[in-house]
């Protein structure tokens, strides 16, 4: 069984998006590495079509993606038309695509439009120097403010997960991506804003930057933004620590 949804602003080229989707293994121009989820290029009446290939589920998730969660596919359909509804930057969505056997899932895509970006949050980490760099961080966190304020909580708030583009204004926009995890409230706790901050860089220099200007639209201090940001960062980072001392320790013994 398949389950097709398609964005009614592009009905008019719903058999070239259904057939891409069909045909995504046999077609298509391979798009980044490809470690988890496999996302190629269409070209579809002058439009760059981005489509991702989820991972297959292991079988539990085969089962719990047929009758009891919506899969990753169908998720990022459905929060990217949300994201847009509530002004908040994502690259349009257009179709996903649901195939099913007797045992669940077999496989999920979704198509979206590619966006060419000028940078990633993730050079802002990685070069210190980047042009425009302060400015650019603290539009950053405008939006970032501006997302909490509309109780959106991004719960896969980290460096590579927001595409930027330079205005002619000399401004920038921000784009959401890999949305398939994300949590709606009526209004964040202070805390909650925090802790959804804790991916994003582990640099105190960057922290104390964001600090500061989230401190211009919350009745916190600066002082207690920065403490509890970087709080919430460092455990993170720890976590991460955690994990990669486990993998390695796991493939040590494996060895033997």
């Amino acid at each position: 069984m398949t389950n097709f949804l398609i964005n009614k602003d592009f009905k008019s080229c719903e058999s070239l998006v259904k057939e891409s989707l069909l045909h995504f293994e046999t077609s298509g121009k391979p798009f980044g590495d490809g470690k988890r989820n496999i996302i190629k290029l269409f070209e579809l009446d002058e439009k760059t079509v981005n489509i991702k290939s989820f991972k297959i589920p292991n079988l539990i998730n085969k089962v719990a993606y047929k009758y009891f969660r919506k899969s990753k596919a169908r998720r990022s359909f459905e929060y990217a038309t949300f994201l847009l509804e509530k002004g908040i930057g994502t690259p349009e969505p257009i179709a996903y695509l649901e195939n099913y056997n007797w045992i669940g899932l077999k496989d999920s895509y979704y198509a979206s439009e590619h966006l060419q970006c000028d940078l990633t949050y993730r050079e802002l980490v990685q070069i210190p120097d980047y042009p425009d760099h302060e400015n650019i961080l603290r539009q950053f966190t405008r939006f970032s403010y501006d997302l909490h304020q509309k109780g959106i909580e991004f719960i896969d708030h980290s460096s590579g997960n927001t595409l930027i583009k330079k205005r002619s204004d000399g401004n920038y926009d921000f784009f959401l991506v890999d949305l398939n995890r994300m949590k709606f409230h009526q209004s964040m706790s202070f805390e909650m804003r925090m802790f959804n901050l804790r991916r994003l860089t582990p640099k105190p220099e960057m922290i104390a930057i964001m600090s500061n200007e989230y401190a211009k639209f919350i009745e916190e201090s600066e002082s207690l933004i920065y403490e509890k940001m970087l709080h919430y960062t460092n455990e993170f980072q720890i976590g991460i620590v955690k994990k990669q001392h486990l993998k390695k320790t796991l493939k040590f013994w494996k060895k033997y």
